[in-house]
């Protein structure tokens, strides 16, 4: 099995890189996200590998770290997802992304990934909320998730969060909490409001 390579780009095509390793072009299937960021033709570059081992095929897959990989296996775990399913939806998301919308069950946003409908989204959801990734600690994901949760927030939710932070509510419930009440108060609401329709829905 391959897991790593290092090489210089030989060819990118639309879903594709081939990766000249001595020699040795290997075609490695990427997302967009991917190839977006591996460099141009000529460069040196290095992906985590996973390979698929059929009868009649060997298929390698490209990523541009092994937290990526790790997602790509976790995802393919849910009925229904395959690896080209498993491509879009990193492809239309970073793990970062991937980690907020599964942790607040987000299913609009992972339906954006190309060829996940409502359906396929919300099973994804539903499966995935209490999983992590093999290579990834539970800690390292609530890390990533609030890291990206608070770089994509507005400041009336980050400030509302960090109230409840001091309430003692763990990040968790306190980043849902404030984000289900911004979608009920709007996006004009500030952080008193918040705080406030917060601490109502974590009281029930």
């Amino acid at each position: 099995m391959i897991g790593k390579l290092k090489g210089v780009i030989d060819t990118i095509g639309e879903d594709f890189v081939i990766l000249d390793v001595h020699g040795v072009g290997y075609v490695v299937q990427c997302s967009g996200r991917t190839l977006a960021h591996a460099g141009q033709v000529g460069e040196a570059a290095t992906l985590a590998i996973e390979t698929h081992v059929r009868e009649d095929s060997i298929r390698l897959y490209g990523f541009a770290t092994d937290a990526e990989r790790d997602w790509f296996r976790l995802l393919q775990t849910v009925q229904g997802v395959g690896a080209k399913v498993a491509l879009a939806v990193l492809g239309a998301m970073s793990t970062e992304e991937l980690a907020v919308a599964i942790t607040r069950q987000d299913k609009a946003r992972i339906a954006q990934a190309q060829g996940i409908g409502p359906r396929l989204a919300a099973r994804l959801a539903a499966e995935l909320k209490d999983k992590v990734p093999a290579g990834v600690t539970l800690a390292e994901m609530q890390a990533a998730v609030a890291g990206a949760a608070e770089a994509t927030e507005p400041p009336a939710v980050q400030d509302a969060v960090a109230a409840l932070l001091t309430l003692g509510y763990g990040r968790p419930q306190a980043a849902e909490a404030a984000a289900c009440a911004r979608k009920t108060l709007g996006a004009a609401a500030d952080a008193a409001a918040l705080i406030r329709l917060a601490l109502k829905q974590l009281s029930r």
